[in-house]
Order: structure tokens, then sequence, then C-alpha cells
């Protein structure tokens, strides 16, 4: 079994930024509340203390009882983390008269110890709290401070608990931090003893053991969606218990040009067993008339799983439901500011364990977005699949803005394969995080040849992201769009006027609805 690091979370944005660079690092961390009751094996080799949003002076600032950990493993507390453990062990902490925000510099080094190793004089890093530690406790030294501050790192004196504590009130999470992963490396590594040996290989390999101890000779059933995280699971699955894997795959209407095919083909060539469902009159039946996001959505979603539950009834013994769930969805279904847990229902299948009586079988929810394409890689999936651009679960019935018929899903099927087509051809396709065109309910004035017309507006979307948490527009060429916006006026009757979104995430969202 893995070594793992835990990262208890009180509320930070930054949270899951420490989990991905921990795991840059092949070293497995899973995130847990910090009210979680944490069972200590011989597995858990360090726990971190995230950031937080409150303030270690408020009354109902979130607390842990430290005393369990200190002394037990290695302890790495960060802004909030820190602060708190120099107020529980006597040292002061104070609201600032200002937010300190921003970069700063270690320019006091005080004691060069092995958290700083290989850290050079006078770096970068990212200041991000309301409170100060203007005092450290007793039984911690100072490492460093700032030009504005004279405590940024500390910790404790030599056995004064039996394990080390180190504290940082910046964040080596952020790449502001310019030498923060190697901060983390020598907290992980050299101090915690983690072996670094996580890697989508081993990760593979032993899921793939583990899911053939978890279900045996039973059958599992699955809803594919053509993406990365449900090939990556299925196929994950067919590694471990192979045609025992039925798998779906639901056309509902609002898929690409040419989708449904090519996503069929790719799945025989990866031979695994999936049958094709034709529902596309379904769906558009239950959108007859909508216009309303949410109801699009709804509908869309109830429809899948009338259809699979349909379909599903056709196969007997089927034991469990597979799902493409990831970490972030794990994460997010946990609250942080109390024991209850909040359930997230997981991309059009809510409700299917319960009516078909299945168990779930989740093999990539311990993993983040990057890290499932590694896997994916690490099976041999190829690149064609893994480095498709995120679609979302209602496909186009979300970049259809008011109702959606036929006639338009196969206008904006037209202009969208022309997009994404022409940003292949010009090398750009892997430069961008995720694009797709946008058919607007609205009608505009063009001339075309001696005559005017009226007809719709499509809008061209591209975003550059990590994880779709935030997302900055991509600056494509001018001459680009410009044949986009020819190619797709010329070819597709029914659009004269193209346009360029230009917005960013936040304030605006990816998709339009």
């Amino acid at each position: 079994m893995n070594e793992k690091i835990i990262i208890l979370d009180f509320g930070s944005q930054y949270t899951q930024l420490i989990a991905r660079r921990v795991r840059e690092l092949n070293v497995f961390c899973e995130i847990l509340p910090f009210h979680a009751q944490i069972e200590i094996d011989d597995t858990v080799k360090a726990v971190i203390l995230s950031g937080s949003p409150f303030s270690v002076t408020d009354e109902k600032a979130p607390r842990v009882d430290l005393d369990w950990i200190i002394g037990k493993l290695p302890v790495l507390g960060i802004c909030y983390g820190a602060q708190l453990i120099a107020q529980h062990f006597g040292g002061k902490v104070e609201r600032s008269l200002k937010r300190e925000y921003g970069k700063a510099r270690l320019s006091q080094v005080f004691k060069s110890e092995l958290l700083l190793e290989r850290i050079p004089a006078d770096t970068q890093v990212w200041m991000s709290h309301g409170d100060t530690i203007t005092r450290i406790p007793e039984q911690f030294e100072l490492l460093a401070g700032t030009e504005s501050q004279d405590v940024a790192a500390f910790k404790a004196i030599d056995q004064a608990f039996g394990a080390p504590v180190y504290c940082l009130q910046f964040h080596p999470e952020v790449t502001h931090t310019l030498h923060g992963l190697a901060i983390l490396d020598n907290f992980v590594h050299h101090i915690s003893g983690c072996h670094q040996d996580w890697t989508p290989d081993s990760f593979a390999e032993e899921s793939i053991a583990a899911l053939k101890k978890q279900i045996g000779t039973e059958h599992v059933l699955m809803g594919l969606s053509g993406g990365v995280d449900s090939t990556v699971a299925a196929t994950l699955l067919h590694h471990a218990i192979g045609d025992q894997l039925i798998c779906f795959f639901i056309d509902n209407g609002l898929l690409r040009k040419g989708e449904y095919q090519e996503v069929l083909d790719s799945y025989e060539q990866l031979h695994l067993n999936v049958v094709g469902v034709d529902a596309k009159q379904e769906f558009y039946n239950a959108l007859a008339g909508l216009t309303n996001p949410e109801d699009k959505r709804k509908a869309i979603g109830k429809t899948f799983i009338d259809v699979f539950e349909r379909e599903a009834r056709k196969i007997p013994a089927v034991e469990w439901l597979g799902q493409g769930t990831i970490y972030p969805d794990v994460i997010e279904s946990i609250s942080v500011h109390g024991p209850s847990v909040t359930i997230k229902s997981h991309h059009n299948v809510g409700g299917l364990p319960e009516k078909l009586h299945l168990k779930i079988v989740e093999p990539l929810r311990m993993l983040f977005k990057d890290e499932v394409r590694k896997v994916g890689f690490a099976l041999d999936i190829p690149s064609n699949i893994l480095n498709r651009h995120p679609f979302p679960g209602p496909g186009l019935g979300i970049r259809i803005l008011g109702e959606i018929t036929p006639e338009k899903v196969s206008l904006l099927q037209e202009a969208d394969s022309i997009y994404i087509n022409l940003l292949k051809k010009h090398g750009l396709y892997e430069k961008i995080w995720q694009a797709g065109a946008i058919l607007l309910p609205i009608q505009s004035v063009g001339v075309m040849g001696d005559e005017r017309t009226y007809e719709r507006t499509v809008v061209l979307r591209a975003v550059n992201s990590l994880d779709g948490m935030t997302a900055e527009w991509s600056r494509l060429p001018y001459d680009f769009l410009a044949e986009v916006s020819s190619e797709i006026i010329n070819q597709v009757k029914g659009i004269n006027r193209v346009v360029y979104d230009i917005s960013t995430k936040p304030p605006s969202t990816i998709e339009w609805e």
C-alpha cells in the first residue's frame, strides 16, 4: 500500500493546489476536512495543515486538536495552519492592520535548515493572510522572515515534540513562490521520508489488482461519454475484469458532428464491450419548448437516466455501476465547515444506483484531471482520445441558447466542425484547453451577393485553463479567426455573422448556459 500525506483542509482556496504539488513529487496525498477522524497507520507519513479564509482570532474559526498529531508525525502548517500552531503553543497571532497579499522576498534567513535546503537567498514567496504571527512559541525557533515581517518560516526546536514541526506564513504551493515545489520536496522527501514512488504506472497496476479483488466474477455496467474520465475508468475496469464490463454509449443528439461513430470506433480499438444506443429523438422530444438553461439541463439528465435504465434492464446479472468520478467531485461533496456531508450528484447518473439496485465502483475517485490523462497514457490509450478538449455532459444542449431543435443542432454541428478542424489544421488545438461554438437565439442583417440576409450568429469560444476552475480567453491569431469566420459563413447556410468571446472566468463562465 502506498505511503501518503494527509492534508487537513480548513477551507483554503489553495488546498487542492497543495495536493496537486505533493502528487507532482510522486507522493500520494489525501485531502480531508479538518474535523475528520483520521486513522493513523504505517502508510501515513506526514500531515499538512492548510490555509483558511478564517482568522484564528475568530471565536468560530475552525480548530483541530493538535495534540493527537504533533509529536506523532511530521507536520507542516501553511498560513492559517502555521498561525493555528503558533497560537496553540502560546505564541502571539494578531490581526494585521492591512491584509498581506502578494509577492514578498525571504530577505532574512536566520537559519539554514532542511526545509529551506537548496532555496536561494532572497527568493520570492507569495503571501495571502489577514493575521500575522508576531511572536513564535518558546518551543520553536525562527528560520526566515521577509522585508515586511520577521516571521515567515519557523520550526519546533529539535526533540521538542519527538517529530518535526514546520510552519510557513506564505504559500509554497502557488507558482508565485518561485521555489515552493523545492520547499515541499524538502518536506515530503527529506523530512517525512517518503519514497516518492506513486506514479501513473504504479497507480494503474495497483488499481487493476484492487478492482479484480473488489469485483470478482460480478458484472459492471457503465455509461460512457467519449470523454477522458469515463474512457480511462472503463479501460482500467476492462484490464481488471475484461468482458464482465458492459458499457453504453448513448447518442443524445447533442454530440459534435460525426462524434457518435468516431467514439464507437475508438472504443472498438480499445476492445471495450460497448453498446451504442441511438436516443436522439427521445432527447429532442424532452427538450421541445424549453428555453431556460436549468430546465434543459434537467430534461437532458432525466432522459439520460430513463434511457440508461431501460437499456440496463435488458442486461441480466449486473451488480455494479461504474462511474468516472474524479477527486475534485469527491472533495466538493464534503463540507469543511462541519461534520455534515453534502452529496454531489455526478454527471448524468443521479439516482441510477438506487433505481437499479447496483453497487458503485469509481476507479478514478482519487485522481485529479491531469493525473487521469497520465494514467491513460500509462494504459496506452491513444493520444487523440486523451488530448480531446473537455465537452460538457449536456453537450450542444448548453451551446444552443433558447429552444433546441434538430435543425439548430445541425447548424451548430457544421459551424463547430469547421472551427475545430481548422484549429487542428493550424496546430492550435492542443495549445488550447477547450474550444467550441455557440449558437445565439438572435438573427442579424447581412449581405451575400446582391441579396440581403437575415440569419443567425455564432460565437467562437476558446479558453486556456488547468482545471476549469478559472480560465483565460485564448489569444488566437486574427488571420486564423478571419479564416474560420469566412469558412463558416460561406459553408453553413443560415449563419451570416461570427463573433469571438473574449471573456475570462470569472466573472464569466466557460459555457454560455
